[in-house]
Protein backbone atom coordinates (compact mmCIF):
# COMPACT_ATOMS: atom_id res chain seq x y z
CA UNK A 1 0.00 0.00 0.00
CA UNK A 2 2.64 2.18 0.88
CA UNK A 3 4.64 1.27 -2.27
CA UNK A 4 1.46 2.36 -4.58
CA UNK A 5 1.19 5.70 -2.24
CA UNK A 6 4.41 6.63 -3.52
CA UNK A 7 4.14 5.54 -7.05
CA UNK A 8 1.26 7.74 -7.35
CA UNK A 9 3.25 10.86 -6.05
CA UNK A 10 5.82 10.23 -8.88
CA UNK A 11 3.40 9.61 -11.49
CA UNK A 12 2.35 13.26 -10.86
CA UNK A 13 6.02 14.52 -10.95
CA UNK A 14 6.39 12.51 -14.04
CA UNK A 15 3.13 14.23 -15.51
CA UNK A 16 4.60 17.33 -14.27
CA UNK A 17 6.94 17.72 -17.22
CA UNK A 18 5.34 16.54 -20.31
CA UNK A 19 8.17 17.93 -22.40
CA UNK A 20 10.81 15.07 -20.42
CA UNK A 21 7.94 12.98 -21.72
CA UNK A 22 7.55 13.43 -25.01
CA UNK A 23 11.70 13.31 -25.61
CA UNK A 24 11.31 10.21 -23.65
CA UNK A 25 9.05 8.64 -26.15
CA UNK A 26 9.74 10.84 -29.52
CA UNK A 27 13.50 11.02 -29.56
CA UNK A 28 14.04 7.37 -30.30
CA UNK A 29 11.35 7.00 -32.73
CA UNK A 30 13.05 10.01 -34.68
CA UNK A 31 16.50 8.45 -34.60
CA UNK A 32 14.82 4.98 -35.89
CA UNK A 33 13.37 7.10 -39.28
CA UNK A 34 16.56 8.78 -39.47
CA UNK A 35 18.24 5.69 -39.82
CA UNK A 36 16.29 3.97 -42.09
CA UNK A 37 15.77 6.62 -44.53
CA UNK A 38 19.07 7.36 -44.43
CA UNK A 39 20.10 3.56 -45.24
CA UNK A 40 17.57 3.20 -47.80
CA UNK A 41 18.43 6.48 -49.51
CA UNK A 42 21.88 4.86 -50.26
CA UNK A 43 20.84 1.54 -51.94
CA UNK A 44 20.02 -1.96 -50.92
CA UNK A 45 23.75 -2.49 -51.26
CA UNK A 46 24.48 -0.80 -48.19
CA UNK A 47 21.46 -2.39 -46.02
CA UNK A 48 23.57 -5.65 -46.60
CA UNK A 49 26.47 -4.20 -45.85
CA UNK A 50 25.31 -2.76 -42.60
CA UNK A 51 23.05 -5.56 -41.04
CA UNK A 52 22.82 -3.08 -37.48
CA UNK A 53 20.38 -0.63 -39.40
CA UNK A 54 18.13 -4.07 -40.88
CA UNK A 55 14.79 -3.15 -39.29
CA UNK A 56 15.08 -6.06 -37.16
CA UNK A 57 18.44 -5.51 -35.34
CA UNK A 58 18.07 -1.33 -35.40
CA UNK A 59 14.26 -1.59 -33.83
CA UNK A 60 15.75 -3.57 -30.86
CA UNK A 61 18.88 -1.30 -30.62
CA UNK A 62 16.43 1.81 -30.60
CA UNK A 63 14.43 0.02 -27.82
CA UNK A 64 17.57 -0.61 -25.48
CA UNK A 65 19.33 3.13 -26.49
CA UNK A 66 15.17 4.55 -25.18
CA UNK A 67 15.92 2.80 -21.98
CA UNK A 68 19.33 4.56 -21.16
CA UNK A 69 17.39 7.68 -20.61
CA UNK A 70 15.03 6.50 -18.42
CA UNK A 71 18.29 5.95 -16.33
CA UNK A 72 18.77 10.15 -16.88
CA UNK A 73 15.29 10.66 -16.09
CA UNK A 74 14.46 8.45 -13.04
CA UNK A 75 18.20 9.84 -11.36
CA UNK A 76 17.26 13.54 -11.82
CA UNK A 77 13.55 12.77 -9.64
CA UNK A 78 15.67 10.69 -7.22
CA UNK A 79 18.65 12.99 -6.55
CA UNK A 80 16.19 16.39 -6.86
CA UNK A 81 14.00 14.53 -3.51
CA UNK A 82 17.26 14.04 -1.94
CA UNK A 83 18.41 17.30 -1.69
CA UNK A 84 14.54 18.48 -0.76
CA UNK A 85 12.83 18.85 2.06
CA UNK A 86 10.42 16.04 0.78
CA UNK A 87 13.09 13.35 1.49
CA UNK A 88 13.26 14.56 4.94
CA UNK A 89 9.62 14.34 5.17
CA UNK A 90 9.81 10.74 4.26
CA UNK A 91 12.77 9.73 6.17
CA UNK A 92 9.72 10.03 9.38
CA UNK A 93 7.61 7.87 7.60
CA UNK A 94 7.22 3.73 8.02
CA UNK A 95 8.26 3.64 4.11
CA UNK A 96 11.36 0.74 3.80
CA UNK A 97 13.76 0.51 1.44
CA UNK A 98 12.09 -1.47 -1.08
CA UNK A 99 8.73 0.62 -1.19
CA UNK A 100 11.18 3.28 -1.99
CA UNK A 101 12.82 1.25 -5.08
CA UNK A 102 9.78 0.25 -6.18
CA UNK A 103 8.02 3.53 -5.80
CA UNK A 104 10.48 4.98 -8.01
CA UNK A 105 10.81 1.61 -10.45
CA UNK A 106 7.28 0.45 -10.97
CA UNK A 107 6.27 4.17 -12.84
CA UNK A 108 8.94 4.31 -15.04
CA UNK A 109 7.61 0.47 -16.23
CA UNK A 110 4.70 2.08 -18.45
CA UNK A 111 6.72 4.82 -19.96
CA UNK A 112 9.55 1.82 -21.20
CA UNK A 113 6.31 -0.23 -22.12
CA UNK A 114 5.32 2.99 -24.30
CA UNK A 115 8.78 3.83 -25.86
CA UNK A 116 8.29 -0.16 -26.92
CA UNK A 117 5.22 0.19 -28.26
CA UNK A 118 5.73 3.07 -30.52
CA UNK A 119 8.79 2.13 -32.06
CA UNK A 120 7.53 -1.16 -32.94
CA UNK A 121 4.75 0.37 -34.43
CA UNK A 122 6.94 3.05 -36.02
CA UNK A 123 8.83 -0.03 -37.46
CA UNK A 124 6.41 -1.68 -39.30
CA UNK A 125 6.15 1.18 -41.29
CA UNK A 126 9.61 -0.02 -42.61
CA UNK A 127 9.03 -3.61 -42.85
CA UNK A 128 8.93 -4.71 -39.48
CA UNK A 129 6.16 -7.89 -39.91
CA UNK A 130 3.61 -8.03 -37.45
CA UNK A 131 3.43 -11.35 -35.43
CA UNK A 132 3.41 -12.68 -32.00
CA UNK A 133 7.12 -12.10 -31.91
CA UNK A 134 7.27 -8.53 -31.63
CA UNK A 135 4.75 -9.49 -28.05
CA UNK A 136 7.72 -11.70 -27.36
CA UNK A 137 10.56 -8.98 -27.72
CA UNK A 138 8.40 -6.50 -25.78
CA UNK A 139 7.90 -9.14 -22.63
CA UNK A 140 11.74 -10.25 -23.13
CA UNK A 141 12.83 -6.54 -22.96
CA UNK A 142 11.43 -6.26 -19.86
CA UNK A 143 14.69 -6.93 -17.55
CA UNK A 144 16.40 -4.25 -20.06
CA UNK A 145 13.97 -1.29 -18.71
CA UNK A 146 14.35 -2.56 -15.20
CA UNK A 147 18.22 -2.64 -15.62
CA UNK A 148 18.10 0.88 -16.93
CA UNK A 149 16.10 2.01 -14.20
CA UNK A 150 17.99 0.67 -11.45
CA UNK A 151 20.48 2.09 -12.89
CA UNK A 152 18.44 5.50 -12.51
CA UNK A 153 18.48 4.45 -8.67
CA UNK A 154 22.08 3.98 -8.26
CA UNK A 155 23.59 7.64 -9.55
CA UNK A 156 20.32 9.38 -8.16
CA UNK A 157 21.67 7.83 -5.12
CA UNK A 158 25.14 8.63 -5.50
CA UNK A 159 25.16 11.92 -7.33
CA UNK A 160 23.74 15.49 -6.99
CA UNK A 161 21.00 16.17 -9.73
CA UNK A 162 23.81 18.49 -11.22
CA UNK A 163 26.13 15.60 -11.79
CA UNK A 164 23.48 13.12 -12.45
CA UNK A 165 23.20 14.38 -16.55
CA UNK A 166 26.67 14.01 -16.76
CA UNK A 167 26.70 10.24 -15.66
CA UNK A 168 23.79 9.32 -17.51
CA UNK A 169 25.16 10.57 -20.33
CA UNK A 170 27.89 8.20 -20.04
CA UNK A 171 25.66 5.32 -19.62
CA UNK A 172 23.46 6.18 -22.99
CA UNK A 173 26.45 6.75 -24.68
CA UNK A 174 27.64 3.09 -23.60
CA UNK A 175 23.95 1.71 -24.48
CA UNK A 176 24.53 3.47 -28.28
CA UNK A 177 28.20 2.23 -28.85
CA UNK A 178 28.24 -1.49 -27.30
CA UNK A 179 24.80 -2.24 -28.04
CA UNK A 180 25.77 -2.63 -31.37
CA UNK A 181 23.20 0.52 -32.65
CA UNK A 182 26.42 1.51 -35.01
CA UNK A 183 28.14 -2.12 -35.20
CA UNK A 184 27.22 -5.42 -36.65
CA UNK A 185 28.47 -6.85 -33.14
CA UNK A 186 27.06 -10.74 -33.74
CA UNK A 187 29.43 -10.78 -36.89
CA UNK A 188 32.36 -8.89 -35.66
CA UNK A 189 35.64 -10.61 -34.17
CA UNK A 190 38.65 -8.55 -31.69
CA UNK A 191 38.66 -7.16 -28.78
CA UNK A 192 36.21 -4.65 -29.54
CA UNK A 193 33.05 -7.33 -29.94
CA UNK A 194 34.61 -9.06 -26.80
CA UNK A 195 34.80 -6.14 -24.14
CA UNK A 196 30.90 -4.82 -25.27
CA UNK A 197 29.69 -8.37 -24.15
CA UNK A 198 31.05 -8.00 -21.06
CA UNK A 199 28.36 -5.41 -20.49
CA UNK A 200 24.47 -6.09 -20.77
CA UNK A 201 23.92 -3.74 -23.50
CA UNK A 202 24.48 -6.25 -26.33
CA UNK A 203 23.04 -9.34 -24.98
CA UNK A 204 19.68 -6.71 -23.93
CA UNK A 205 19.81 -5.92 -27.83
CA UNK A 206 20.66 -9.64 -28.76
CA UNK A 207 17.26 -11.22 -26.94
CA UNK A 208 15.04 -8.59 -28.47
CA UNK A 209 16.66 -9.44 -31.96
CA UNK A 210 15.66 -13.35 -31.51
CA UNK A 211 12.42 -12.55 -30.53
CA UNK A 212 11.47 -10.74 -33.10
CA UNK A 213 13.14 -13.26 -34.96
CA UNK A 214 12.04 -16.20 -33.55
CA UNK A 215 14.81 -17.34 -32.80
CA UNK A 216 13.54 -18.69 -29.29
CA UNK A 217 16.42 -20.99 -27.98
CA UNK A 218 18.73 -18.15 -28.48
CA UNK A 219 16.74 -15.58 -26.06
CA UNK A 220 17.63 -17.31 -23.61
CA UNK A 221 21.47 -16.75 -22.92
CA UNK A 222 21.39 -13.34 -23.20
CA UNK A 223 18.14 -13.14 -21.00
CA UNK A 224 19.69 -14.26 -18.41
CA UNK A 225 22.75 -12.53 -18.66
CA UNK A 226 20.39 -8.98 -19.00
CA UNK A 227 18.49 -10.70 -15.54
CA UNK A 228 21.37 -10.97 -13.58
CA UNK A 229 22.62 -7.90 -14.57
CA UNK A 230 19.49 -6.04 -13.59
CA UNK A 231 18.99 -8.08 -10.09
CA UNK A 232 22.67 -7.02 -8.95
CA UNK A 233 22.15 -3.26 -9.90
CA UNK A 234 19.10 -3.27 -7.91
CA UNK A 235 20.50 -5.13 -4.97
CA UNK A 236 23.57 -2.75 -5.01
CA UNK A 237 21.44 0.64 -5.58
CA UNK A 238 19.11 -0.68 -2.46
CA UNK A 239 22.30 -0.93 -0.40
CA UNK A 240 23.71 2.67 -1.73
CA UNK A 241 19.82 4.10 -1.30
CA UNK A 242 20.09 2.83 2.18
CA UNK A 243 23.22 4.17 3.14
CA UNK A 244 22.51 7.86 1.60
CA UNK A 245 19.46 8.02 3.17
CA UNK A 246 21.12 7.48 6.44
CA UNK A 247 24.03 9.32 6.06
CA UNK A 248 21.78 12.60 4.41
CA UNK A 249 20.44 12.66 8.13
CA UNK A 250 23.47 13.47 9.50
Amino acid sequence: MRTLVFCKRNIKEILRDPLSLIFLVGFPVVLLIFFQILVHSLGEQMLQATPQFKINNLASSISIFGFSFLTLFCGLLISKDRVTSFATRLRTTPMTNWDFIFGYLLPMLPIALAQNLICFLVALIFGLKISFNLLLAMVVLIPSAVLFVGLGVLIGSVFSDKAVGGVASIIVNLAAILGGMFFPLRTMKGAFATIAYIFPFAHAVDSACFAISGQYADIIKPLIVVSIYAVVVLAVSLIVFKRKMLSDKT
